[in-house]
């Protein structure tokens, strides 16, 4: 296992905290796609290039992505990884939110935990007033994630995104900051 050293968290809860994304993280990035690849699948295809993951840091410093890997309290082991995607200031002041966790950690309150230091982080310091999930419609977890997390489904969208080379539809769901602050 692959332990993750970085400077400082950008938020903390009971069970894991933040980190931005950056070059030292390359290989607890590597492994958590290798060990989580088939996990993931049929929601997501990760290419283990590491340029794939230069590209990401590419658009994190370009501001088109603002990312967050969630890692594990107790032994600083990666355990998911959050993104706020399509940010938009101004009159909309909203984002759309993509994450996947490990298998690993599934069902042990490291996504929820996670999620919800995020959404907090997208309020309080980027100033967010509306974030976006789009979970395809068979993806129970991720169904069950927001649900807990107090997102209200809005709406269905056919072939949304193109993901492994098929269109697929997806679940809007969406949440509020004054919800977010409810929390």
């Amino acid at each position: 296992m692959i332990r993750i050293i970085p400077p400082r968290p950008l938020k903390k809860g009971a069970l894991v905290h933040l980190y931005p994304p950056g070059p030292h993280l390359r290989p607890a990035w590597q492994e958590f796609i290798r060990d989580n690849k088939d996990y993931h699948a049929p929601w997501i295809y990760h290419s283990q290039d590491p340029r794939y993951f230069d590209e990401y840091l590419k658009r994190i410093a370009q501001g088109r992505v603002l990312g967050f890997f969630i890692v594990r309290n107790d032994d600083e082991k990666l355990v998911g990884i959050v993104n706020l995607n399509n940010i938009l200031m101004g009159a909309v002041r909203g984002a759309s939110l993509g994450y996947y966790g490990s298998r690993e950690g599934a069902g042990k309150g490291y996504m929820s935990e996670g999620l919800k230091l995020v959404l907090e982080f997208a309020v309080d310091k980027v100033g967010l007033h509306r974030i976006e999930a789009n979970i395809q419609p068979d993806n129970e977890a991720s169904l069950r994630l927001v649900r807990k997390l107090g997102f209200r489904k809005e709406g269905f969208s056919p072939e949304y995104l193109q993901i492994g080379g098929e269109w697929r539809d997806h679940e809007r769901w969406a949440i509020l900051e004054k919800e977010v602050r409810a929390f």
